[in-house]
């Protein structure tokens, strides 16, 4: 549970219908698995202990007796269980004379509380109408196995030891409901949502079914346990498949259906409570009031079985990807289209280098123009080579260029270079950061200028990862009139930029073939000079690969992760290729570098935000450009 992982299950028993002596026996065994597995809380199916489809049965006093009794035997059974488990049974309060179909959430042999259903179907092939009563607004205490207990569903059940996980729970058409329960528990502070279900199986209902539960997860940010009927259930005109779903904020993190078992996975109660701290729309509502029940839990490690993604940018699905890169290349252009119509500008002016992002840039600037109905010789292609430019990087510009249909300018900028550094005294065998900084400015001078003279803007280039890590020039590439790449992430760039060469490949060969030929380029700004020809800086060598910034990226600045935490899911993610020792190097890099070069994200230009992590300081990301990195990098002394 470090870290705030908890280890979650939905559970189908094998069931005979109206055996709860059977049935208990079923429970407490996959209780049993579910606790070797080191689950912490497990929902199972609605009415489960007795069977959902009993009908007139549930009016029988035997039938009831037995159930209570069955819970008697799981209480008895699983006493030494750390586990907060809740079970579906009817339950009879005889202080009002009604049978409620309740959950009882159970824990080491104490029963925390029973949660009655609210919204009872009485249509198609449902008659719940017909035997229970609806929970709503019932708060009494009733006997129960030996035990007093609460019989309300305002109830949630709160663990001492971690703050953070805080259980409500719901049954089955209460989700389905205008206005499900889980909506007041979340807003008075539940975490994770148990469903105990008894959803018949029909042609289509499965996808709705799972729609409603990742909405449902999204809208509340919150984990929620879905746990359905399974095949036991099926008897006379119904089926039931067991469909369980295990959804955190909006993604299925576990599925099965058509069977029996565990459905396991892992919910980060932290990272929910982030999201809701982060959103200032998700309020509590003082007037619904819910009682907290407390309980104690052992904080043990968590072995984690969820997906991590290793490229948390890049859908790993090959279509998913496809659409990502489709969606992300419009939204760009279309920042762009506006910023270029708005300020009536006469030319689009980027800086070809032959590297990926300006590639990109190029590539998305010719979509705005196609968007604008305006030709591609609008733009103005500039390739300005110097000391660190390759034959390979400055062809592979012009054939870009060419190709796509661009003015183009090649303007070899090494005398301008050689002369600014004669007049301010640096040594051309000096190959320090003026060396490098000096080339970067000039450039920037040009393709500033030329936008002057041909009534233009300058797009810039720099992509999202170099502006976390300050990768660029200050008032170099750093600066630009509108920083189109300013929200993608190197690992996202190069799949862009692939997905427009294989795109391109039947239409026109020779730009796919350029663009594969970029691809395959090491990534450099290529301002120490060449080495027989090759390039003899590789960025990736110096501040460290970037799929592993990204991952740092996305999991530090959207979740709020802290450091420990980001590397045990680095380790989860990538520690196969990856010892830990490099894993920790570049990641206190990362947080050395984000720290101390937030001064140059202080003052960018506009550039459209495109995905969930943006560092313009007029989007999502504000720091002062004097905050101290210590605190981070304490918290990863002694990790090596």
């Amino acid at each position: 549970m470090r870290d705030g992982f908890v280890k979650v299950a939905a559970g189908t028993p094998k069931i005979r219908v109206a055996d709860c002596r059977y049935n208990a026996e079923q429970i407490f065994t996959l209780m049993r698995e579910a606790d070797k597995q080191g689950v912490k809380v497990l929902a199972l199916p609605e009415l489960c202990l007795t069977g959902y489809t009993c009908a007139d049965l549930f009016l029988q006093p035997t039938l009831l007796r037995g159930a209570e009794e069955g819970l008697a035997t799981i209480l008895e059974a699983t006493k030494n269980l750390d586990m907060v488990a809740a079970i579906g049974l009817p339950v009879w309060n005889k202080w009002d004379n009604k049978l409620y179909n309740c959950a009882a959430v159970i824990q080491s042999g104490e029963i925390l509380g029973l949660v009655p259903k609210t919204y009872l179907p009485n249509y198609g092939e449902f008659y719940e109408g017909r035997w229970f009563a609806s929970g709503a607004g019932v708060e009494t205490r009733i006997p129960l196995c030996g035990q007093e207990v609460s019989l309300s569903n305002n109830d949630l059940f709160a663990c001492a030891d971690m703050p953070n996980l805080v259980i409500g729970v719901e049954i089955c058409e209460d989700l389905w409901a205008p206005e499900p329960p889980s909506i007041r528990l979340a807003r008075a502070g539940a975490t994770i949502i148990l469903n105990l279900s008894a959803s018949n199986e029909l042609a289509g209902k499965a996808a709705y079914r799972r729609g409603l539960v990742s909405g449902q997860s999204g809208r509340l940010v919150c984990g929620y346990i879905y746990a359905d009927a399974g095949e036991g259930e099926s008897t006379t005109d119904l089926v039931f498949a067991g469909h369980n779903i295990v959804a955190e904020n909006g993604s299925i993190l576990a599925e099965r259906r058509f069977a029996t078992g565990l459905t396991i996975s892992e919910i980060d109660v932290d990272r929910l409570v982030y999201e809701r701290q982060r959103m200032n729309t998700y309020r509590a509502d003082p007037s619904q009031e819910c009682w907290r029940m407390s309980f104690d839990m052992d904080l043990a490690d968590t072995h984690l079985t969820r997906p991590v993604s290793p490229t948390p940018f890049v859908p790993q699905d090959q279509s998913d990807r496809a659409e990502r890169c489709n969606e992300i290349l419009y939204t760009a252009a279309l920042g762009l289209k506006k910023r270029l119509e708005h300020t009536h500008a006469k030319t689009a002016v980027v800086g070809l280098s032959g590297g990926l992002d300006s590639t990109l840039a190029v590539l998305i600037t010719a979509v705005s123009m196609e968007m604008l109905d305006r030709p591609a010789s609008d733009i103005i292609a500039v390739t300005m080579p110097c000391f660190g430019t390759t034959d390979r990087t400055k062809s592979n510009a012009v054939l870009l260029a060419e190709r796509l249909g661009c003015t183009l300018k090649t303007i070899d900028i090494g005398e301008a270079v050689r002369r600014h550094f004669k007049d301010i005294g640096q040594s051309m065998e000096d190959h320090d950061v003026t060396f490098e900084n000096g080339q970067a400015r000039e450039r920037t001078q040009v393709l500033m200028d030329i936008a002057n003279q041909t009534g233009g803007l300058v797009i810039g280039t720099g992509d999202l990862s170099e502006l976390a890590l300050g990768w660029c020039t200050y008032n170099g590439d750093h600066m630009s009139n509108y920083a189109v790449n300013a929200g993608i992430p190197k690992t996202l760039v190069r799949h862009l930029v692939s997905f427009i060469s294989d795109d391109k490949e039947a239409e026109d060969p020779q730009l796919s073939t350029v663009l594969a030929d970029i691809l395959d380029t090491p990534v450099s700004p290529e301002l120490l000079p060449a080495i027989e020809g090759q390039i003899a800086q590789k960025t990736e060598d110096l501040v460290g690969p970037y799929e592993l910034h990204d991952f740092y990226l996305y999991y530090a600045i959207r979740w709020g992760f802290g450091p420990r935490k980001v590397l045990r899911l680095a380790e989860q993610a990538m520690g196969k290729r990856y010892d830990r020792s490099t894993l920790l190097k570049w990641l206190k890099n990362f947080y050395r570098r984000f720290f101390s070069q937030q001064f140059k994200r202080s003052c960018l230009p506009d550039g459209p935000k495109v995905g969930s992590v943006a560092l313009s300081p007029r989007g999502d990301w504000r720091m002062p450009s004097d905050a101290m990195a210590s605190l981070w990098l304490e918290e990863l002394e002694g990790l090596e």
